[in-house]
């Protein structure tokens, strides 16, 4: 798994078929523009080449820091075409939203990914890290973690992807509002108390990624067909009304249920074993 490694980020086999994956830019994990397309490709190349993951722990190499958000002396990059005065405001405005959909794309990878991404978050998670914890499929934190929706402070409305995610998360817009208007701390038990985080591990970055890697490991351990398709419905499900889930379900699973892993499951439960699943890719023959 190493070979997926970027300059900035650091991806391990930590157990069979699960994979952590650290953010580490010195020194806060301050995203460049740099720093979220080498995130996008990761996940990227894990999906392209069908690498056998089977749930993945995302979190940072500082103790102290998950992330700090957006470099704010790179952030002039992002604006560069619209402060380009050679064009009208029409088609700066439209360059800006280009750029502005590219990074909304990068920072939601994990929700393309067909496995489970699981944040164990802790220290510092401002402004852009509730961005990339919100498209998570689980949050865990340590309770030394400190979260602020920072965007109002810089000037600017969140726009990558916090203002769609957590007020589904959480399901309390009053709340959400609060923070995103205020911008204010909040800890790692307020998060937990509104929905935001399942769980809070008692201490910093060591002990919520070991307790995130248990999870990992008990996920990977089911039917990657059975997970991948649950993710997929699921997210389906948060989009759509219960008819519409019920009938893409129907469809769904009309293929699913073809899998291989159903008896697999019988033949392990069976002789009381563990089931062995194969991976989600299939060699190609040609």
């Amino acid at each position: 798994m190493e070979k997926y490694s970027t300059k900035w980020i650091k991806v391990s086999e930590v157990a069979p078929q699960v994979v952590l994956m650290q953010l580490a830019r010195k020194p806060v994990n301050a995203f460049s523009t740099d720093f979220w397309l080498q995130y996008q490709q990761v996940f990227d190349a894990l999906i392209e080449d069908g690498a056998d993951v089977r749930a993945l722990v995302l979190s940072s190499e500082f103790p102290k820091v998950f992330t700090a958000g957006l470099d704010l002396a790179d952030a002039n990059n992002l604006g560069a075409d619209a402060a380009d005065d050679t064009r009208d405001a029409a088609r700066a405005s439209l360059a800006m939203r280009k750029v502005l959909l590219k990074f909304q794309h990068a920072i939601g990878s994990p929700e393309r990914a067909p496995f489970p991404v699981i944040a164990a978050v802790h220290g510092h998670c401002i402004g852009l890290g509730l961005d990339m914890i919100g498209v998570c499929d689980i949050r865990y934190a340590a309770s030394n973690t400190t979260f602020a929706i920072k965007e109002v402070d810089i000037g600017l409305a969140p726009d990558i992807g916090s203002l769609a995610f957590l007020p589904k998360i959480t399901g309390n817009h009053s709340l959400i509002r609060e923070l995103t208007y205020t911008a204010r701390n909040f800890s790692a038990a307020e998060a937990e108390k509104v929905g935001l985080v399942s769980r809070v591990v008692e201490g910093g970055r060591d002990e919520v990624v070991k307790s995130a890697i248990e999870l990992a490991k008990f996920i990977a351990s089911k039917s990657p067909v059975a997970v991948s398709g649950s993710k997929h419905l699921i997210t389906h499900a948060r989009d759509h009304t219960v008819a519409e889930n019920l009938a893409y379900t129907g469809a769904w699973n009309a293929a699913a249920l073809m899998t291989s892993d159903i008896l697999e499951n019988l033949r392990a439960t069976k002789i009381k074993q563990k089931p062995k699943f194969g991976p989600l890719k299939v060699p190609s023959r040609l």
